[in-house]
């Protein structure tokens, strides 16, 4: 009798890895029955990381799509699966004990049947906790290794953490191929060691099509025993994605597997459906090069997940970087010059960091680390001169034990900074907090929602979910979308541009203005002023960016009149998903915030004013 193979649809991970955003609720509910129909999949991955926060950032309820889209698969007894960042839950970073232990519970009640842990640095520390957490909960607990190719990880290394993970009372394992790198015989290997320990556990393999490996990699897992695969589809497949469906099908059934077949016309209906979301605005957040396969991913290692929002992140990164070289008159750079110079500082900073595997946050961090360190070399600068808190977190061991040594120079670093390495349980840096935020809810009148779902968003998600209820959010986005269809559908030279649009938000109407590349920025909502100057020096943004005066609960706020010494941390720059400290380079007192909490903001914007003493 053949053996069967079963397959999987990651539609979550599919738009992830090609760009910004995700569908919204009824866009997910209109395509479910047509994705059922194929009758090619027994199951599908409708949520986990990335697909909540930017329902947030669009002005969405995640908890709605994640009931509305999972019922229709449950109904036609196709199983649920999501991707769950163990310490980090569904976030770029750590999140308290309490919180994750309330993840499970909601997430099962709203419909996800199985979890897929992982942690980028293959800590047990975190996965563990998550497994038992996730099994307490109702849901199946999938434990991930995370794939990437180095001198330390070694098909024995996956064997043996393989093996603590089922003995911890993992479910199932998940070899997480993230970027696509892990090479095909190897991966095999790993499988044959994996079911070698116990037979009848199951082997689901997630691989991205970018570097060109995974079709042979797919191959050679299925040989081994791997029980599913992973598929993407088309107008999503291939390139930053994964490898479509019709063509591991038909791989598979040439190899003597028993596959299941596809119903063509129901593709062809997903299909169409995918590509009107792709027009009507996710498509406008998809740079044209994540269509394409890359083998100079080979070299850095990046996850397609990552590369998904990784070109859209660069263009703006380019614009404020060649900025900075008009004014200095030195020659512009490309958008593939710079990528080269990433990739190579990428492959570079890599094993001094202690290859931490390139998944997320640690692909963001090592990525973001390297994206710093080219820009500041082209400005004259040193190399290692903006390193992030959460990056330092990663380095020092705050985040789990990372594979690799660390290199001396930046052993040295820390030492100079005062900075000590950790060796603790990750978890016990990050206290409970949801009685914090439950004293939020009711303060502002919130609803804890069904299952405490609401809550859980909110101590998941802390800023992404104020904007959201403020409807900041909302606004900021439509602005977004708004600049960039008229950027896309510009009119002839010498037409005029729409200055401005008008945003519905929760019953209220804003007049928003749309700025074009050398405007300045304007106000996301009318109601929005800046604060008023006062006398001082003015400290600039380090980087482009969304500006917060703290980063978490934990923090205290500055505010004008308050007293400043030289290191002081007075706000910080989202990007790239990591929080970049403004520091302040002398003592003094405050005496003006420039900027709201949430406002873009540019390189070199003044951010605040200070004093000097």
């Amino acid at each position: 009798m053949k053996r069967e193979v079963k397959f999987s649809l990651v539609f979550r991970d599919m738009w992830q890895s090609a760009g910004k955003y995700q569908p919204r609720v009824d866009q997910l509910v209109k395509v479910a029955p047509a994705i059922i129909r194929m009758g090619c999949f027994d199951r599908v991955e409708t949520n986990g990381g990335g697909f909540e926060q930017v329902n947030l950032l669009y002005g969405e309820n995640p908890n709605k799509s994640v009931r509305q889209w999972t019922k229709p698969f449950h109904e036609a007894g196709i199983q649920t699966h999501m991707l769950d960042r163990a310490l980090n839950g569904l976030r770029m970073s750590p999140c308290p004990k309490d919180v994750r232990k309330l993840f499970y519970k909601v997430k099962h009640a709203q419909g996800t049947d199985i979890t897929r842990i992982f942690c980028g640095l293959n800590d047990p520390r975190n996965v563990i906790p998550s497994i038992q957490y996730a099994k307490e909960a109702g849901m199946i607990a999938q434990a991930s290794l995370c794939i990437t190719y180095s001198p330390i990880h070694t098909v024995e290394y996956y064997v043996n953490l393989a093996k603590t993970f089922i003995e911890a009372g993992a479910d199932e394992i998940c070899l997480k191929d993230m970027a696509g790198i892990g090479r095909p015989v190897s991966l095999g290997k790993i499988v044959e060691g994996i079911k070698a320990l116990r037979k009848d556990i199951v082997i689901q393999y997630h691989s991205h099509a970018g570097p060109g490996f995974n079709m042979a990699s797919i191959l050679e897992v299925a040989k081994a025993g791997c029980d599913y695969i992973d598929t993407g589809m088309s107008p999503l497949s291939w390139g930053t994605g994964h490898a479509d469906i019709i063509a591991v099908q038909e791989m598979l059934k040439d190899a003597g597997f028993q596959v299941k077949e596809i119903n063509m016309e129901a593709y062809m209906e997903a299909r169409t459906l995918i590509q009107e979301m792709y027009d009507d605005f996710l498509g406008y957040y998809i740079p044209a090069l994540n269509h394409i396969n890359n083998s100079l991913l080979v070299k850095p290692g990046l996850p397609g997940g990552m590369m998904g929002s990784l070109m859209t992140d660069l263009e703006d990164n380019l614009k404020s970087l060649n900025k900075w070289k008009v004014k200095n008159n030195q020659p512009e750079l490309t958008t593939d010059q710079l990528l080269v110079k990433l990739f190579d500082e990428v492959a570079y900073v890599w094993p001094k960091v202690g290859y931490p595997c390139l998944v997320t946050p640690f692909s963001q961090y090592v990525k973001n680390l390297a994206l710093m360190n080219v820009i500041q070399m082209e400005k004259g600068k040193a190399r290692w001169s903006m390193i992030a808190d959460n990056i330092w977190d990663m380095i020092l061991g705050k985040s789990g034990q990372l594979p690799g040594p660390v290199a001396q120079e930046l052993v040295d670093m820390a030492k100079a900074e005062g900075r000590e390495f950790e060796t603790q349980d990750p978890q016990s840096y990050y206290p409970d907090k949801l009685d914090d935020f439950r004293k939020e809810m009711q303060e502002n009148g919130w609803e804890l929602g069904e299952d405490d779902e609401e809550l859980f968003e909110l101590a998941m998600h802390p800023e992404q979910y104020r904007a959201y209820k403020s409807g900041k959010a909302k606004a900021d986005f439509e602005k977004d979308l708004a600049e960039r269809k008229a950027k896309k559908n510009a009119p002839a030279a010498g037409a005029e541009l729409p200055k401005s649009i008008k945003v519905s938000v929760e019953g209220q109407t804003y007049e928003v203005r749309i700025s074009y590349d050398q405007e300045a920025p304007a106000a996301t909502q009318a109601t929005q002023t800046a604060a008023p100057a006062g006398e001082g020096t003015d400290v600039l943004a380090p980087l482009e960016g969304k500006f917060y005066l703290v980063k978490d609960n934990s923090e205290v706020a500055k505010k004008v009149g308050d007293t400043v010494q030289p290191g002081d941390t007075l706000g910080y720059i989202e990007a790239m998903k990591t929080f970049n400290a403004i520091k302040a380079e002398f003592a003094g007192t405050l005496t003006a915030i420039l900027a709201n909490s949430g406002d873009s903001v540019e390189e070199d914007d003044a951010i605040f004013k200070i004093a000097k003493n």
